[in-house]
């Protein structure tokens, strides 16, 4: 039988594993520790020796600090010699342009006198300047004032401080708008409005899956287009060509010729319904936005899918297309405005000042600027690069449409029937009032869900939700006399 060892002790086991866990986890077994480092020193119960715990953590601390920094004490030698040759070349640098300078005022003394003459006057005119920053109010036969502080007091005159102040510019005055006709004949929510070029017809497509074309001088029906099978989201019509462009829920984008009163062009591609589209002012592309979250670059003559411009996170509610960069401008549910590099397929500028959906955007006519509509937001940008310029006054309600016209009247269109009517320059509200739904609608159904001014920007024509269109023009009866401007200037104005 083998023969049993016998049992070691407690404190051989302990010795045992201390140095088995040294040989394993000691990478530099042949220095000293930082125990060893310390273990030199005397002991003496002193009132500067340290307690067993804090010395302990000292101990500890030398050892990680040891440990972590041991290797970065010195530089290497190649990263040495390398700051080393830099220090030099810039010794040398600054002493050849000490040598040049020296040189210079050796060479020309009538220059280095003038330039020497100039610091000596402009010295003197900042001490001039500072005195007459510290003139004393009153003089020596100034007589008190009874009602306050003699004029000989000790102190600095209040008004040679220059004062920051806010400087707000008044809002131009705009006569009052009223409707001057309404307009029946769809059985749905009126979605979307597109006027004639020559400003003799205008178009509405609805949720009845159909699209009228009315007379704009006397608001008479004269054709019917079907073919859609859901709500008609977005119309536009050619300047150059006579084609009406349409898009729906239906995922259908479609190409109408006007002489025929057909549908000559079909341009499939989205993935989901298609709620806004805009037609190129100067070349033949056609841009739609959806629910599938992307704006899509069609050639309108061959129905080729140029881009797709990807990039927003929610559905696109909006968009518009100009003749200069950014020439496509998108507006979406997840709160973000996209400028678009239509050449390279790319996003220019993200704007994410709007804290909820963006629903509408309306270019300016003659400026190149534009402005957003959001849930209680109308915000103004300016162009190429999106640069904000202001907060239209706050409103309670989410807009759904905003439309502007050359005299800067903007409009802004309100989920919940509210009508307003704002100084574009200011960011004043000059007008404020609400849709009355017809007889037959709830007071629910009262909503603006389009809108756009007509050619002269003499007109305004609304598309509700209580399947009515109605069209708005200026009072021509009224004055400045009759209706005041109501603005008063405030403090300040938050930027965002």
């Amino acid at each position: 039988m083998a023969e049993v060892p016998a049992p070691r002790s407690a404190e051989e086991l302990a010795r045992a594993s201390l140095k088995r866990t040294r040989e394993i986890f000691g990478a530099d077994f042949g220095s000293l520790s930082a125990l060893e480092h310390t273990s030199s020193r005397p002991f003496s119960i002193t009132p500067t020796t340290l307690a067993p715990a804090t010395l302990a953590s000292e101990i500890g601390l030398r050892n990680r600090i040891r440990n972590e920094y041991e290797c970065v004490r010195e530089l290497p030698p190649a990263l040495a010699a390398k700051m080393a040759s830099a220090a030099a070349t810039a010794a040398e640098r600054r002493k050849k342009i000490k040598a040049q300078n020296a040189e210079e005022k050796a060479s020309d003394p009538k220059m280095q006198q003038m330039i020497e003459s100039a610091a000596e006057r402009a010295d003197k005119a900042r001490d001039a300047h500072s005195m007459q920053l510290t003139v004393r109010a009153g003089g020596k036969g100034a007589a008190p004032n009874a009602q306050g502080p003699t004029p000989n007091r000790n102190a600095t005159s209040s008004a040679l401080v220059r004062k920051d102040t806010v400087k707000q510019s008044k809002p131009d005055w705009h006569a009052p708008w009223k409707v001057m006709r309404v307009v029946s004949g769809h059985m749905g929510w009126v979605r979307s409005i597109a006027v004639d070029p020559d400003n003799q017809w205008f178009a509405t497509g609805a949720a009845d899956r159909t699209i009228k074309i009315w007379d704009l001088a006397s608001g008479t029906l004269k054709v019917t287009l079907t073919g859609h099978i859901s709500a008609v989201r977005g119309l536009q019509v050619s300047p150059r060509h006579p084609y009406l462009f349409s898009c729906g829920e239906d995922k259908m984008v479609k190409c109408w010729d006007l002489e025929t009163n057909k549908v000559i062009r079909h341009y499939h591609g989205h993935l989901s319904g298609v709620y806004c589209l805009s037609l190129h002012p100067t070349i033949d592309v056609l841009c739609t936005g959806g629910r599938d979250g992307v704006v899509r670059v069609w050639d309108m003559r061959t129905r080729t899918n140029v881009h797709v411009l990807s990039g927003h996170k929610g559905t696109i509610a909006d968009v518009k297309t100009q003749e200069a960069d950014p020439q496509v401008i998108s507006g979406s549910l997840d709160s973000t405005i996209r400028l678009w590099d239509l050449a390279a397929g790319k996003t220019q500028t993200v704007l994410t000042h709007h804290k909820k959906s963006v629903r509408s955007l309306a270019l300016h006519p003659k400026e190149f600027t534009f402005a957003s509509g959001s849930a209680q937001s109308i915000k103004q940008w300016m162009c190429p690069r999106g640069d904000f310029m202001l907060n239209f006054e706050p409103t309670n309600s989410i807009i759904n449409s905003v439309s502007v016209n050359e005299d800067n009247v903007l409009f802004s269109g309100g989920d919940d029937g509210t009508v307003s009517f704002w100084d574009w320059k200011t960011g004043h509200r000059f007008q404020h009032t609400e849709s009355i739904a017809q007889p037959g609608s709830l007071d629910a159904e009262r909503g603006i869900m389009c809108s756009t001014f007509d050619r002269t920007g003499l007109r305004l024509i609304t598309g509700e939700s209580d399947k009515t269109i109605k069209i708005w023009k200026q009072d021509e009866t009224a004055t400045e006399d009759s209706h005041p401007l109501d603005w008063k200037p405030t403090l300040g104005r938050q930027k965002f």
